[in-house]
């Protein structure tokens, strides 16, 4: 099903031609030395759109549960101020790509293509530190991440001496 669901996005939905215009995007953004981050970004959307009922995009900082490492704290703050400067042209770009979602929706055959490209919408709006994953890993990092909050809720052990 899944591979049907990559073959109608690519033909009658043009998802190639997103993922070309993605890639043209991040490599123009890429030909300036503050844009790379988001450039980079561009790139691993763009992997999205050739398979994205195979992939799914997840955050650097959610990958951690799975590698360990972490980036430095003056990276991190770099790419603050990189997605602040990129904030208008994100808000325009998620836009035009609700827009498209919503053209999808208006087709029967469109509305799983549509649901597809709604699950890299904030993706599209922050690039930044995003990495595009196959299915079976962003399915453990949920694993991971709901067993850590389970944790939270769970209630230490209660040991209740009895008189005897």
């Amino acid at each position: 099903m899944k591979t049907f669901g990559n073959i109608i996005w690519h033909f009658p939905f043009f998802g190639f031609a997103m993922s070309l215009i993605t890639a043209i995007g991040g490599l123009i953004w890429c030909l300036t030395v503050i844009g790379i981050p988001i450039g980079l970004g561009l790139f691993q959307l763009s992997l999205f759109y050739l398979a994205p009922f195979t992939k799914r995009m997840v955050s650097q900082q959610d990958l951690i549960l799975l590698t360990g490492e972490e980036q430095a704290t003056a990276v991190k703050w770099w790419f603050t101020v990189i997605r602040i400067l990129f904030f208008p042209f994100g808000c325009l770009a998620a836009f035009a790509s609700a827009l498209h979602i919503g053209i999808q929706f208006i087709s029967i055959i469109g509305i799983p293509c549509a649901m597809a490209e709604a699950k890299a919408l904030s993706t599209i709006f922050n690039p930044i530190n995003k990495r595009c994953v196959p299915l079976a890993i962003a399915e453990e990092i949920d694993r991971r991440k709901n067993n850590i909050m389970l944790n939270k809720y769970k209630e230490p052990e209660t040991h209740v001496s009895s008189i005897a």
